[in-house]
């Protein structure tokens, strides 16, 4: 099978030169802008299932503890209807793509945005997620997510649970194989395992501050991010669509999602420098590409003629866009 790969780093780098500026961050505590909900209460999840559930608008949500909620991103008004109707008060996502703060102001709900990769997070970032999490569930449940809920916001719910005291590391990890966590996400079960109760002065010590919004650092950091992903894909694709035995840190449906979050954000996010239209809507276009191409991998899908038929189109939308704009 043929090598392609997208464009070289270094007219990637270009290109971004162009655009880059650094990005801003969102308030840390935004104000609800109609919290009125009509909808009757929900009752969530708790600790007794054995099974994710399905709500309007959100799917496979699990408890790992009561009132501490795992799922995916709410989907439209009808997410967060449910949301509120369950009495959440805080969301905290972990998600790359960019959170509808929004949709969640309309119903009372604050964001907190702090993103994790599918192969774990660090000590810093789980300190963060902690403080962020027992703060909140001072105020009413919490909801974390990624965008299937899964494995992203799993991972992440499990180490909090154990260092707020909730669980052993055993019995988290048990809670993220209920979420439907795959086993080749070894890199966020290892976070869970490796997590330990913290002292409420460990957890004071971080800051009370969070976004609502995470964006890259800078425009050049994403195009470096995509980059990196793409090559990651054609990788996987020599492999024959399966896990490289040199890179066994790989998950390919993984890699597809974190391609599209990448282009999304950057074709979304305010990063303080004006941009073509026709640019911005190449990214999305780009990205949505790149998530046909994790909904088949997400799906089980193994022909490699329509994995690499999808990969392909996003290879050439990519580069019909730098043809483009490289030079703006």
């Amino acid at each position: 099978m043929a090598h392609h790969r997208l464009i070289p780093l270094s007219l990637a780098l270009a290109t971004a030169a162009c655009l880059v500026s650094c990005s801003s961050r969102g308030d840390a505590r935004p104000t609800s802008v109609d919290s009125t909900s009509s909808a009757p209460p929900v009752a969530p999840p708790t600790m007794a299932d054995a099974r994710p559930h399905d709500f309007a608008g959100l799917h496979n949500v699990v408890a790992f503890h009561d009132g501490y909620l795992s799922g995916s991103v709410p989907r439209g008004d009808a997410g967060f209807e449910t949301l509120a109707a369950m009495g959440v008060k805080t969301i905290i996502s972990v998600d790359g793509a960019l959170p509808d703060v929004a949709g969640a102001k309309r119903r009372g709900i604050r964001y907190v945005h702090l993103p994790i990769g599918y192969d774990g997070f660090d000590e810093r970032r789980r300190l963060e997620l902690t403080r962020a999490s027992r703060d909140a569930m001072r105020e009413g449940p919490v909801y974390v997510h990624c965008h299937h809920g899964k494995h992203r916001s799993a991972g992440a719910a499990a180490a909090v649970a154990v260092g707020l005291g909730w669980s052993s590391p055993e019995a988290s990890v048990g809670r993220m194989k209920i979420a439907g966590t795959a086993p080749t996400y070894t890199g966020l079960y290892a976070c869970a395992l490796a997590a330990t109760a913290l002292r409420p002065s460990e957890i004071d010590a971080v800051s009370a501050e969070f976004p609502e919004v995470s964006l890259p650092t800078s425009f050049v950091q994403g195009m470096i991010d995509a980059d990196a992903a793409l090559e990651h894909l054609q990788a996987v694709e020599r492999a024959g669509w399966a896990v490289p035995a040199d890179h066994p840190d790989l998950v390919p449906a993984a890699e597809a999602r974190r391609l599209a979050d990448l282009l999304r954000v950057m074709a979304d996010g305010d990063h303080g420098q004006p941009r073509p239209a026709d640019f911005a809507a190449a990214l999305r276009k780009n990205g949505v590409l790149a998530q046909h191409l994790e909904d088949r991998l997400a799906a089980g899908e193994t022909d490699p003629t329509v994995l690499s038929g999808r990969l392909r189109l996003v290879i050439a939308s990519c580069k019909d866009c730098h043809i483009k704009h490289r030079d703006n």
